[in-house]
């Protein structure tokens, strides 16, 4: 059989409609009876026999995995607590459902730890929330936009970004939440806004993998609420490195394509590195926190500071600085020439749409 062409797949197959991204399902944890477990080394398959003997879990499959009834799962911290960083992703664990083992759901054991750990999830993004932080226009001291920042209210709690992206990537939903979040906040977040306002929106660009699919709820999402896309600034951000620089550019391009204006996010730490800028030329880029904290007249960091301003400038790309927190390092940021701020000083994140805080408001003369 043939695999060069499109051929092979029917038509309904191809449409966006079968894209897993537009429905969050993670799993029914509560049809796990058990979890067989067994290391991808001779070394660590002993070292896992003689921790799981001293935990007196001692069953074994006719494989030769262990076998963690739902009696002791809630020990694996414990387990894995043996084990450093590097062993922890050598240990495999499937689960067991209806008596039968399902070998399509093998997982490094850290994540099935994860999973239990957050049978939260599921109900949570229901219940999804969006915290607005003001971005600030340094010549003039207005709000020009908000970036939009995921929480769920679940159980009387507020849970943070930070917990829903790791309950979504150890229950395999990253992209699904992902592309959920991304139209929960267009449609909590963008009428809030003032007509002169942008709305910044983050995405993971690993989930996506064919923008002219991946991406089409988001965008009926924008059409459904009446969004102006010139008003949408749709912020890379990742934990990772990103190598697929040429889908990167993709992605950024399908959001030009629709009038939206893209940006990357953390300049000067982690992954966003000044190649980026030069091979996907953002409308806008975030510089990293880490470059901003306690920033002052005769820090060192200056000259690297006003060199990455100028140089996103000559590229014709804005610049925000991030982390503003103190009156000193918004006095620098204005100097260096940034063109916007964002961080505590100006504004912390509401669930409501608030104009500048009235401390930062005096380094600007109104207009």
């Amino acid at each position: 059989m043939s695999l060069s062409g499109p051929s092979n797949f029917t038509q309904a197959e191809l449409q966006p409609s079968l894209c897993d991204c537009q429905l969050v399902e993670p799993m029914d944890l509560t049809q796990v009876t058990a979890l067989s477990i067994r290391a991808t080394s001779t070394h660590l398959q002993r070292k896992l026999s003689v921790l799981l003997a001293a935990h007196h879990i001692v069953s074994v499959t006719e494989s030769g995995a262990a076998l963690l009834n739902r009696e002791v799962l809630d020990r694996l911290g414990t387990l894995l607590s043996a084990f450093s960083r590097t062993e922890r992703s050598d240990l495999l664990a499937a689960p067991w459902i209806d008596g039968q083992l399902d070998p399509w759901q093998v997982a490094p054991l850290e994540q099935w730890a994860h999973r239990l750990d957050s049978q939260w999830f599921g109900a949570a993004t229901d219940q999804l929330r969006f915290h607005l932080q003001p971005i600030v226009h340094l010549g003039s001291g207005r709000v020009a936009g908000y970036e939009a920042l995921v929480r769920a209210q679940w159980n009387e709690q507020l849970i943070g970004a930070g917990p829903l992206l790791q309950a979504a990537a150890a229950h395999g939903q990253a992209r699904s939440f992902d592309a959920h979040a991304r139209r929960s906040a267009i449609r909590q977040a963008y009428p809030q806004l003032k007509t002169d306002q942008q709305l910044f929106i983050n995405f993971a660009p690993g989930v996506v993998y064919n923008p002219d699919i991946c991406l089409q709820t988001t965008f009926a999402t924008c059409r459904e609420v009446g969004a102006d896309f010139s008003r949408l600034v749709f912020e890379v951000t990742e934990s990772e490195a990103f190598p697929d620089l040429k889908l990167l550019r993709s992605i950024l391009e399908r959001y030009r394509q629709e009038g939206a204006q893209v940006a990357l996010d953390d300049l000067g730490a982690g992954h966003t590195s000044l190649s980026y800028l030069m091979e996907l030329k953002p409308d806008i880029v975030k510089l990293d926190r880490a470059l901003i904290s306690g920033l002052n007249a005769a820090d060192r960091r200056i000259p690297l500071v006003d060199a990455l301003i100028g140089y996103a400038h000559d590229l014709g790309i804005q610049v925000i600085a991030e982390g503003i927190e103190t009156s000193d390092e918004l006095t620098q940021v204005i100097g260096l020439g940034a063109d916007y701020a964002q961080g505590y000083f100006l504004g912390r994140p509401a669930p409501e749409a608030a104009d500048i805080l009235p401390e930062a408001a005096r380094y600007w003369v109104p207009q």
